[in-house]
C-alpha cells in the first residue's frame, strides 16, 4: 500500500456495464479535471485492456482528525472520517462527490481506490489533549463507512474508539456494516456511562434489490440482527431508514421502522435520497442499467420531491425535500414511529466526564472525573 498520490489520473471510463460486485456502471472523470475522457470502440473488446475492478488501499498521514462543521441540518458539529472513498459501494452515496477532491472518480474509484487514515486516533488523542478543546459529541459514519470491509485489517475505528472511551469522550456511529459488533465490548461500556449511541442504515429489506443498490453492504437481515446485538448489550440503537428512494423504496418506510423496533431499536429516522453533483448521473445510470423498466418513473417521483430537479441542496429541504409527495411521506414516517414506540429524539450524550487522561510522569488527581 502506497501513500495516497495528489491528482493521481483517473482509471479509464468503463463502458457502460455492471461491474461484477460494484454498484457504479463508470467511472466519469471528477469535476476537477481540465479534460474529459470516453471510451472509444477500437474493434477490440473494451474491457479487456482494463485493470481489474479490485479494491486498493493507499495510506494518508492526517494533519488533523476532527472535522467542524456548521450545517443547521445535522445534530453535530464535529466528526471523524477514519477513510476516504467506500468499498460499500452504495450507488446513492452523497459522499462520493468528495473523492473529486482527491482528483478520482466518484464512480467507480470512489468504490475501488479506498484512503486509509491509521495515524488518526494518535491525531485524535492530541487534539483531545489541546487546553481549549470542549467536548461534545462527536459523529462517526456521517460520511464514508467506519465499518467498511478494509476495517477489519485496519482497525482504525476500533483504535479511534479506544481514544474516546481512554477520554470518557461521548460518540455518535452510524454505519451499515456488521464489524461493528467486534466493538460491542467498547460500545457497551460506553453506552453504560451515556456516552455512546448507533445508527444502523436500513435502505431496504429487499435483499436483491439491496444487493444491486449496494453491493457489498450486510444483507438487510444481518444489519437487523446488529441492532438486536448492540440493542441486547446495552447500547441505544437508531434505526435509520435512509434513504428513502421515491418510486423504489418509499413504500417500504412503515415495514424497516417495524423490523427495526422488532429488532431491539428505540428510536427512528428516516432521510430522503439526496443527489449531489455527480451522484445524480451516476444514479440514473444505475437505474437505466439495473432497472430499464422502472428508471423514468423513479426519476420522476425522486424530481416531484426536490421541485422537478435531481436534487436540491437549500438547506431546510435536502433532507426531507419539498411539495406533496414529501410532506406525505414525512407524516407516514411520524403515524409509524408512534406506532412502534421509537423515538424521534435521544436523550443527549453526556459531556461532563469528559477527561485527558494521565500520561507517564503526570501529577494525578485525588478525583478522577473518568471513573
Amino acid at each position: 500500500m502506497n501513500p495516497a498520490p495528489p491528482n493521481t489520473p483517473n482509471a479509464p471510463v468503463r463502458a457502460a456495464g455492471r461491474a461484477p460486485g460494484r454498484a457504479a456502471v463508470s467511472n466519469p472523470v471528477s469535476r476537477y479535471d481540465r479534460h474529459d475522457r470516453e471510451a472509444v470502440d477500437d474493434g477490440w473488446d473494451r474491457d479487456d485492456d482494463l485493470p481489474p475492478l479490485r479494491t486498493e488501499v493507499s495510506l494518508e498521514r492526517p494533519r488533523s482528525a476532527i472535522t467542524r462543521n456548521a450545517s443547521p441540518d445535522v445534530g453535530f458539529d464535529r466528526s471523524i472520517n477514519p477513510y476516504r472513498g467506500c468499498e460499500h459501494g452504495c450507488i446513492y452515496c452523497f459522499a462520493r462527490p468528495t473523492h473529486a477532491y482527491l482528483g478520482l472518480s466518484p464512480g467507480l474509484d470512489f468504490e475501488t481506490r479506498l484512503i486509509a487514515r491509521p495515524g488518526l486516533p494518535e491525531v485524535l488523542a492530541r487534539e483531545l489533549a489541546r487546553p481549549g478543546y470542549r467536548p461534545a459529541t462527536i459523529a462517526i459514519g456521517t460520511n464514508t463507512d467506519p465499518y467498511q470491509p478494509i476495517e477489519k485489517d485496519h482497525r482504525i475505528m476500533r483504535r479511534v474508539l479506544e481514544v474516546l472511551e481512554a477520554h470518557n469522550h461521548p460518540v455518535a456511529v452510524v454505519t451499515k456494516g456488521t464489524l461493528i459488533e467486534r466493538d460491542i465490548d467498547i460500545l457497551s461500556r460506553m453506552a453504560a456511562k451515556g456516552l455512546a449511541r448507533v445508527g444502523i442504515s436500513v435502505t431496504t429489506l429487499d435483499p436483491g434489490l439491496a444487493r444491486r443498490m449496494e453491493p457489498r453492504v450486510p444483507s438487510p437481515a444481518r444489519r437487523l440482527a446488529s441492532i438486536g446485538r448492540l440493542s441486547a448489550a446495552g447500547v441505544p440503537v437508531r434505526v435509520m431508514a435512509a434513504p428513502m428512494i421515491p418510486g423504489l423504496t418509499d413504500h417500504e418506510l412503515e415495514a424497516i421502522l417495524a423490523a427495526g423496533a422488532g429488532a431491539g431499536a428505540v428510536a427512528a429516522s428516516y432521510i430522503l435520497l439526496r443527489l449531489p453533483l455527480e451522484v445524480a448521473p451516476l444514479f440514473r445510470e444505475w437505474l437505466d442499467a439495473s432497472l430499464p423498466g422502472r428508471a423514468a418513473r423513479v426519476m420522476r417521483a425522486v424530481r416531484a420531491t426536490r421541485g422537478g430537479k435531481d436534487y436540491d441542496a437549500e438547506w431546510g429541504k435536502r433532507m426531507t425535500g419539498e411539495g406533496l409527495e414529501a410532506a406525505l411521506l414525512a407524516r407516514r414516517f411520524e403515524v409509524a414511529r408512534a406506532r412502534t414506540g421509537l423515538a424521534k429524539e435521544l436523550p443527549p450524550l453526556r459531556t461532563d466526564l469528559f477527561a485527558v487522561p494521565p500520561r507517564p510522569g503526570d501529577q494525578l488527581s485525588l478525583f478522577d472525573p473518568r471513573v
